[in-house]
């Protein structure tokens, strides 16, 4: 007997939830009374391409510590990014530290007009067309990101209902274009045969008294 193939037995990776990218990866030094301390800092971003973005910043002992803690950190900060005419609804502008960031709405085909991280945010929360510009004094792709998600955080309450407005009113007219398609449908003729009359048969004639009483004297 042959060994049994075991490669048939692997089972498909499920895909994951969201798409990640590592933004910044550095080593850090922390200098104490005993010496110094070598560690990594990692900072990630994950999105779903579907309105959801996070990202998150954190220390590990080696690369691989730093990126899972990351990760971890940053679905516990996932914002919801809401789109309207498949763009952002109006235009943000967000300061953290020295990182100033400025997120306008673009047209139909444009596509993501930014560079550096505010571009892989937006990438990840799967805004199909904007135009961001860093406009702080820094570099600090943590400063940065930080201040894209102040921006995307800024969106008003009533941007936001009128985003969903648009939806409901999109999937109410599907329903209604479906209806109306089930019902223009030719309907099939279901009728039935006509069933054929029954001749019910004529009453017996009931016979006299008077035949009646000889027809019983006949018999005896």
């Amino acid at each position: 007997m042959g060994k049994p193939n075991r490669r048939n037995k692997r089972q498909p990776k499920e895909k994951p939830e969201f798409d990640q990218t590592i933004a910044d990866l550095a080593r850090v030094t922390r200098v104490t009374k005993g010496g110094k301390h070598l560690s990594f800092r990692a900072l990630v971003l994950i999105g779903d391409r579907k309105g959801r973005v996070g990202y998150g910043v954190q220390k590990g002992a080696d690369v691989q510590i730093a990126v899972d803690k990351a990760v971890r950190q940053a679905k516990k900060n996932i914002i919801n990014v809401p789109f309207d005419n498949e763009t952002i609804p109006h235009a943000v502008q967000a300061k953290y530290k020295a990182g100033k960031v400025l997120i306008k709405p673009a047209p139909q085909g444009s596509g993501i007009i930014a560079g550096s991280v505010i571009r892989s945010v937006l990438e990840l929360a799967g805004v199909p067309n904007a135009s961001a510009k860093m406009m702080g004094k820094t570099n600090n792709k943590i400063a940065n990101v930080k201040a894209t998600f102040e921006a995307l955080c800024l969106f008003k309450q009533e941007a936001v209902n009128r985003v969903q407005k648009n939806r409901d009113m999109q999937k109410k007219n599907k329903i209604e274009k479906v209806d109306v398609k089930k019902k223009e449908a030719p309907k099939k003729d279901d009728k039935k045969a006509p069933k054929k009359a029954v001749k019910k048969a004529a009453p017996k004639k009931a016979e006299s008294a008077p035949a009646k009483i000889k027809a019983d004297e006949g018999k005896k």
